[in-house]
């Protein structure tokens, strides 16, 4: 993948994740609580959310992107909040209903802001991320991982 734009890389990255969380409701709405796929999902999910505001978001900041970046960072919040209570339900186990209704909350959030993200910050990223900024976030897509204890940083705003 690392040929791609960084766009294409990000836009792919949400689309799998999407697919994982439906794939889940679709588990469960048929009986079957697979912990395994909410929880590769939720992982992806604080992976790609760490690779923005570590990799991505710096720079556009530094070249004077500051509130579709400041939007973005806020939104990270909400969905880290989603997620742990998401992490919560499933540890739980119990109520299914409400761990359903929790992840068509989680899409509903994601599709509201990737949609901003892949129209407003991936464009600029492509057309403005230094090349070196380019190669290590493509490294990084590729193997990297979220070091343990990370928290976005507006994940208790």
């Amino acid at each position: 993948m690392g040929d791609l734009a960084v766009s294409a890389e990000m836009t792919w990255e949400h689309r799998e994740i999407d697919i994982v969380i439906e794939t889940f409701i679709e588990k469960l709405d048929c009986g079957s609580l697979q912990h395994e796929l909410l929880t590769e999902a939720l992982e992806a999910l604080r992976r790609h959310i760490y690779l923005e505001e570590v990799f991505l978001f710096p720079p556009l900041r530094g070249a004077g992107i500051m509130m579709p970046i400041f939007l973005m960072m806020r939104e990270h919040g909400q969905l880290w909040r989603t997620m742990d209570t998401l992490t919560d339900l499933l540890a739980d186990g119990n109520d299914t209903v409400r761990l359903r209704n929790t992840c068509t909350q989680l899409l509903d959030q994601l599709l509201r802001h990737n949609t901003k993200e892949e129209a407003v910050i991936y464009p600029i990223a492509d057309a403005s991320l230094p090349p070196q900024t380019t190669a290590e976030l493509s490294r990084f897509i590729e193997t990297g991982r979220t070091p343990a204890g990370w928290v976005c940083q507006q994940a208790n705003a």
